[in-house]
């Protein structure tokens, strides 16, 4: 019987990690076939991915607030929706390896970057703005940075990511960010 409320937790988390990496991907592959679509189709598939982002909140609100013992386990997922409605990251790629706590495949992604930008296959500001990302991801999960990237994200963070560094480390409670996360997608809809 004891076992039971573990094996119930872990099937729950892992499905709002199938559905967090589902809307994720969607994200990315709406970004890479943005060309192909018009724009009042690309905001409707968008808006309608962030409404769902939005009802994963939800429920990651109501079982954070039944469940004390989710909140640890559930914090990076908590953290990656609210950048992604707050539309922080623009990287879909970047939003999931945070969300699964990876900081190896970032290091990995901005290493093939650098090569990337080194060879002419990446333009600046694309690299500028993933990088960005990347870095900002990576102090989030409390890895340390070199002086020169600490430099770098000084330099180049955005007002968007600023605002989502402040609210994640000032706000800390899982009822502010999801308060804040809850007004993003509000805004969004207007």
């Amino acid at each position: 019987m004891a076992s039971r409320g573990t094996t119930e937790t872990s099937k729950l988390k892992q499905n709002l990690e199938e559905q967090l990496d589902r809307l994720m991907q969607q994200l990315q592959d709406l970004d890479e076939c943005r060309e192909e679509l018009d724009a009042d189709e690309y905001e409707e598939t968008k808006k309608e991915t962030l409404e769902q982002l939005s009802e994963i909140n939800d429920s990651l609100k109501k079982i954070m607030s039944g469940d004390m013992t989710l909140v640890d386990e559930l914090s990076g997922m908590q953290l990656a929706i609210q950048a992604a409605i707050s539309q922080a990251f623009k990287t879909p790629e970047v939003i999931r390896m945070f969300a699964k706590k990876q900081p190896r495949q970032l290091r990995t992604r901005l290493a093939e970057m650098d090569r990337d930008l080194m060879v002419g296959k990446l333009g600046r500001d694309l690299y500028t703005q993933q990088k960005v990302e990347i870095l900002t991801a990576l102090r989030k999960l409390g890895e340390k940075l070199t002086p020169d990237d600490e430099t770098f994200l000084s330099a180049n963070a955005g007002t968007a990511l600023s605002q989502f560094e402040k609210v994640s480390t000032d706000l800390g409670s899982g009822d502010k960010v999801f308060a804040l996360a809850s007004f993003e997608v509000e805004k969004a809809k207007q």
